[in-house]
């Protein structure tokens, strides 16, 4: 467990993230600003805390693997990624823009330190399996992270491949729910309810952990809890808030795929402190 001032410093970091996505997403005029915000502290705590990786070497093989199967938030991954080392900070500045290794969703052939290419929604548990079962056959002791939306758990596919994971008992695999509560439509449980989503993981065979997603205390004692599970599946669902650390974006579902627009980005970064 991180001590008061390694956890200060990720919320520190937290911030410049959040001023980061902003930034990004105004000078590229589009992209996803609410679900980009509401994962920054779980992919803060993957990337420099949990996940062994190295940025000097994106393909070293025993890393642990990172599946964002919710693909447009890729600008809080993007800029995790710069401050990791993967790619200078510049290159943020190129989100969206033709030629750029910053597409508006992952795509692992053209970004440093993307493992597989996403935006479908509903795939990514089950190339997250693939990993896994290829990393168990290959005995390597690499972990696979997988974030999804809550939107994304009304996708079928999101079911089968919960079952895959529990039938072939893969303790390699850490699911992540964004539980922000809106989906581009409005808010998930009236465009189709998914409650009580930690107990359907639960009878499908997963050991389950409920967090505060924009706590890294319980974000990381549970990432290390489930490290420690065996011979099933672990996924963690973190309650966040869309579009959390600007006032005016959180909780607003009109803020799911729109980019800030000038004057809301100069609000937004007095609220974080930058002026």
């Amino acid at each position: 467990m991180l001590d008061t001032v390694q956890i200060e410093k990720l919320e520190s970091l937290a911030k410049t993230i959040r001023v980061d996505i902003l930034k990004m997403l105004n000078n590229a005029s589009s992209g996803h600003t609410g679900g980009s915000l509401s994962t920054v502290e779980i992919i803060l705590s993957l990337y420099f805390h949990k996940m062994r990786h190295n940025p000097k070497d994106p393909k070293w093989l025993d890393r642990d693997r990172f599946v964002l199967s919710k693909g447009h938030g890729a600008p809080a991954l993007y800029t995790v990624l710069a401050r990791s080392g993967y790619f200078d900070l510049s290159e943020l500045r190129n989100l969206r823009k033709l030629g750029s290794i910053l597409q508006g969703h992952p795509d692992m052939k053209v970004t440093p330190g993307i493992d597989i290419s996403t935006g479908s929604l509903g795939q990514g548990l089950s190339m997250a399996n693939g990993m896994a079962l290829a990393l168990k056959l290959d005995k390597r002791p690499s972990r696979v992270y997988v974030l999804m939306g809550d939107g994304e758990n009304q996708e079928g596919q999101i079911w089968e491949a919960a079952m895959a994971a529990a039938h072939y008992k893969l303790d390699n695999v850490c699911g992540i729910i964004d539980h922000n509560g809106l989906q581009i439509d409005g808010p998930v449980n009236e465009i189709m309810k998914i409650e009580p989503i930690a107990d359907k993981w639960s009878c499908f065979g997963w050991e389950v952990f409920r967090v505060n997603g924009h706590d890294f205390r319980e974000i990381i004692a549970a990432l290390d809890k489930a490290e420690t599970v065996k011979n099933k599946p672990s996924l963690i669902v973190a309650r966040t808030i869309k579009g959390k650390g600007v006032s005016f974006f959180e909780g607003k579902v009109e803020y799911h795929g729109i980019p800030p627009t000038d004057e809301e980005l100069a609000k937004a970064l007095v609220e974080l402190g930058i002026t």
